[in-house]
């Protein structure tokens, strides 16, 4: 059983202006270097046995300050990235309401399995996600590892490790640097879809 002190980057000029980010490899702005240094003292005193981190550049820079706050070594790990956008990203919401009107219907209708043009599904990023959990938690099997990502990332897991069906992903996005403890046990957690099992 691993505990996994989940921590969303800090904020960026993007989150403020209502883009989607997505893959787009966006920094954090001075409001969000303050979120992870104010993250890093909330979180100073705590025993981790590791830190990882998304390699993108938001969630590497939020995990870099806490990192040596917490005089811990830094692992990344490409397979915690934020879900593909594709040619959403970059794109401002109200924009993409007006422009991808079925696209954005459809994925209200169908949130695990729809994805924008030349981008990932939820199910997609749930099963690369699930996977570096279980990876991280093989590795550090009675410890508690901070990690930290991205908005649908962890609420993927937060949504696994509770049993929510991931449908209800949407609702389960942390706030930026606000962190979320859980608890991962590797191998248990089939994608739930709508209160179904996948096995």
């Amino acid at each position: 059983m691993t505990e996994l002190v989940l921590a969303r980057h800090g904020q960026t000029d993007w989150n403020l202006e209502g883009r989607y980010a997505g893959q787009a490899d966006v920094p954090l702005n001075a409001a969000g270097i303050n979120q992870a240094q104010s993250l890093a003292q909330r979180l100073n005193g705590r025993r981790f046995t590791a830190i990882y981190s998304s390699d993108l550049q938001r969630a590497r820079q939020t995990a870099e300050i806490l990192a040596q706050r917490l005089k811990l070594p830094l692992k990344l790990d490409p397979r915690l990235r934020e879900i593909n956008q594709g040619q959403w990203e970059g794109e401002l919401f109200t924009v993409l309401v007006e422009r991808y009107a079925a696209e954005m219907t459809e994925r209200r209708r169908n949130p695990i399995h729809a994805h924008p043009p030349g981008g990932e599904s939820v199910a997609e990023v749930a099963r690369r996600v699930i996977q570096a959990a279980d990876d991280i938690a093989r590795a550090h099997p009675q410890g508690s590892v901070l990690l930290v990502a991205h908005g649908i990332t962890l609420a993927v897991l937060i949504c696994q490790s509770q049993r929510i069906p991931l449908s209800e992903v949407y609702h389960n996005i942390p706030e930026n640097a606000d962190p979320v403890v859980i608890v991962w046990l590797p191998g248990r957690y089939p994608l739930i879809e709508d209160g179904q099992i996948e096995g």
